[in-house]
């Protein structure tokens, strides 16, 4: 899914749609996705919200005349024309017809995203009574960046058995802690993508082919370590750094924080397969013997 930096709304009876505003590989897009109904978009209008200068216009059945924002008169930046008015011999396979659950992705000639506060589509074989519509939005919802989450101990293992028992590897803290050789350096975020260059870049003797399993905790409030959830490598190993963000990413959209999945301890494992793994919990506690033998490393 793109990374929407605009998205803009429209509504009426027997219509609805979202015009999503994003920057990929230096171009500017649009997506046009039809929530009910269908409609034909034959041309884009769009502006910023100072109106003044010269409004442009398409001629003939494109134009946007009459259309008013809180009673203002829209002076529109540019325009960009996509079809003539009519579904013809194609009709709803119409390169530009666009229904329910669909998507249409229109190219934007702009310099920038800043330039957009107003956006108008002209359609025509439309599902509203009129038939048609000289749509007009603003006001767009700009979506926050995603947090992203962090962190308190990972452990990179290299020697995992098939049980889930880690009998070689590096534990990582977010901050100095006792009995923890590694720790990120003082105010580094502790998210994952943090702890991986640091396994690479500080730790001597371990890299990312040796890994089999990654495995992420939080603290209890009593001190010891919970394990939250796990991805391992896959068969033949994890080859570069992304392929690990690749399946933390997986790791994560399957759910893995989600509080159900904390609190059952569940693993995820295999993600390159997107199989869970059917082996049992096996969650590291300060004073086990296994991690007494890790933090010594």
């Amino acid at each position: 899914m793109p990374d929407y930096s605009k998205i803009f709304t429209y509504e009426v009876e027997g219509l609805s749609y979202t015009v999503s505003l994003y920057e990929q590989d230096g171009a500017f897009l649009a997506d046009i996705s039809v929530l009910e109904g269908g409609m034909d978009v034959n041309a884009l209008y769009f502006g910023d919200d100072e109106f003044s200068g010269e409004s442009v216009s398409l001629d003939g059945p494109l134009n946007m005349n009459g259309t008013r924002l809180d009673g203002e008169k829209i002076q529109w930046d540019d325009a960009e024309a996509l079809s003539d008015p009519g579904l013809g011999p194609e009709g709803e396979d119409k390169e530009t017809y666009v229904s329910e659950g669909d998507t249409l992705t229109v190219e934007l000639d702009i310099e920038s995203l800043d330039e957009i506060d107003v956006f108008g589509i002209r359609a025509t074989s439309t599902t509203t009574e009129s038939g048609s519509i000289k749509a007009v939005s603003d006001d767009p919802e700009e979506p926050e960046e995603p947090i992203e989450p962090t962190f308190e101990k990972v452990l990179f293992g290299t020697d995992v058995s098939d049980s889930g028992e880690v009998f070689d590897g590096v534990f990582i803290v977010d901050e100095p802690r006792e009995g923890y050789e590694y720790s990120l350096p003082e105010g580094e975020e502790p998210t994952f993508e943090n702890y991986l260059t640091y396994y690479e870049e500080e730790v001597d003797g371990y890299d990312i082919p040796s890994l089999d399993s990654i495995v992420f905790y939080s603290f209890h409030e009593d001190g010891y370590p919970v394990e939250q959830f796990r991805i391992d490598a896959p068969e033949g190993g994890f080859q570069s750094a992304d392929e690990v963000l690749e399946a933390y990413d997986a790791a994560i959209e399957a759910g893995a924080l989600d509080p159900e999945e904390v609190a059952s301890g569940d693993l995820i494992a295999a993600l390159s397969l997107g199989e869970e793994d059917d082996t049992p919990e096996d969650v590291v506690e300060a004073g086990d013997e296994a991690e007494d033998d890790l933090e010594m490393i």
